[in-house]
């Protein structure tokens, strides 16, 4: 976060950044059920206090220095549907404090490329912001956005709770071949994306370095999704449930929780 996320030297023309991915090569990114990355609502349930939402860039790349990138402007209009051409997306989760406490109202600012690669830089195509509901969810509906050169795929955003700094940071597409390559590629900012039908789901959960008071319980709804599924039910395999307008059915008897959201645990969970 802007303020309380701080950017170290870079001795030697290494890069704190090119430390932590080095890093990283052998600490594999913790992973749930279905091997996608670890959401923040997981190690919510653990009690174990959450790290921040990382800075995506410490400045060690030459064609976009800042965390923001070049192509920022304020002023976006409040909506959570990105209209345009190409493939459908939707990117939903939640919004953390450092103590696992869900945060509302949080203000979400997104901007990405369009289908081309190309950011609209006169209107406001691709850009939108809002804000997170009493659970400290959200949902944003748009679309996979291009590619363009010397970048991986990625969607921005500024992240402020109420009265705080803001994150300005970037979420990254499993298995994008220019990962490897993009030297802002952080992977600690990889959504869980799954293929559904003809368009593609995300889900991805921000912690901002706001302190709070460990909550009792963690959080029990689900982001924006509607359907028959629920926290808190055993199911045993053969069952049924709906879930963002799909059918789904149960493959392994389990107790739901948060963050298992059928879209997400497909070792789980059916698409039918």
């Amino acid at each position: 976060m802007e303020g309380e996320h701080t950017r170290a030297d870079k001795p030697g023309g290494i890069s704190r950044k090119t430390l932590f991915k080095a890093a990283l090569i052998a600490t594999p990114v913790p992973l749930l059920v279905g091997q996608v990355p670890a959401l923040a609502r997981q190690t919510a349930q653990s009690g174990v206090p959450l790290s921040p939402t990382p800075y995506c860039d410490d400045g060690d790349d030459p064609t976009i220095p800042q965390t923001e990138g070049p192509y920022f402007k304020p002023n976006s209009p409040q909506r959570t549907v990105l209209p345009g051409a190409g493939t459908l997306l939707t990117v939903s989760g939640y919004v953390f404090g450092l103590a696992c406490q869900p945060l509302a109202n949080v203000l979400l600012d997104f901007w990405q490329a369009d289908n081309g690669g190309a950011y609209d830089n006169i209107t406001y195509n691709f850009r939108g912001h809002q804000y997170t509901n009493a659970q400290g969810a959200f949902k944003l509906t748009t679309i996979v956005p291009g590619l363009y050169p010397g970048r991986t795929r990625h969607i921005h955003v500024k992240a402020q709770a109420p009265g705080r700094p803001i994150l300005t940071t970037q979420l990254y597409f499993p298995g994008e071949p220019r990962n490897n390559t993009d030297t802002i590629f952080d992977p600690r900012l990889l959504m869980n994306v799954r293929t559904v039908g003809t368009g593609r789901e995300a889900t991805f959960d921000f912690v901002l370095n706001v302190p709070g008071t460990q909550p009792t319980d963690p959080p029990t709804s689900p982001p924006p999704g509607g359907g028959t599924w629920q926290v808190g039910v055993t199911y045993q395999a053969g069952d049924r449930v709906t879930y963002g307008g799909a059918a789904y059915r149960c493959l392994q008897g389990h107790r739901s929780q948060a963050g298992w959201e059928p879209p997400n645990v497909p070792a789980l969970w059916l698409r039918l």
